[in-house]
């Protein structure tokens, strides 16, 4: 007879009554079934790690944020949206010259980009602006973006300035 053990078999698998040993001992605190090999079954355990889910944690930041979105208006999440789209640009640059990046930063800001165009969505829903009407103000708005450095840049320039201006005064 040839025992086998197995701990990544799904606990849902249908097991004949028949072929359920229920005074053996278990390895792996699970079942333990005798025919020509023997499976053991762990029991599924509670989520590890302080008791919450992670995605529970991750629910609640993503409300957070859009009652921050919210609480904006217009004009103030079309300015955010232009510095959100220039940072991803400056993202995209510093990994086309290969310098350090987190790269968890590009879904961050592409999620957060699309959910301010989600709230000025659900805004022009809420007014009747209809489909075809919403690409025209759109397209509109597109075009009367002033190209500006994205906020990062010009921490970056002012770090760099005020160093020029510590080794000048030095």
């Amino acid at each position: 007879m040839i025992n086998l053990s197995v701990a990544s078999l799904p606990s849902a698998l249908p097991i004949p009554s028949k072929f359920l040993n229920s005074t053996s001992k278990s390895f792996f605190n699970g079942l333990q079934i005798r025919f020509p090999f023997s499976f053991c079954v762990p029991p599924k355990t509670a989520t590890t790690g302080g008791g919450r889910n992670s995605s529970v944690v991750m629910m609640a930041k993503r409300e957070e944020e859009l009652k921050d979105i919210r609480a904006k208006t217009t004009e103030e999440i079309n300015e955010e949206v232009v510095d959100l789209k220039g940072e991803l640009l400056m993202l995209r640059l510093q990994k086309s010259a290969r310098n350090e990046f987190k790269s968890s930063e590009f879904r961050r800001m592409r999620k957060r980009i699309s959910r301010m165009l989600t709230v000025k969505r659900e805004r022009e829903i809420e007014e009747g602006v209809g489909k075809r009407m919403s690409r025209k103000l759109d397209r509109k708005w597109k075009k009367s973006i002033v190209v500006r450095p994205p906020p990062s840049l010009k921490k970056l320039r002012e770090e760099e300035a005020a160093a020029e201006e510590a080794e000048k005064s030095a």
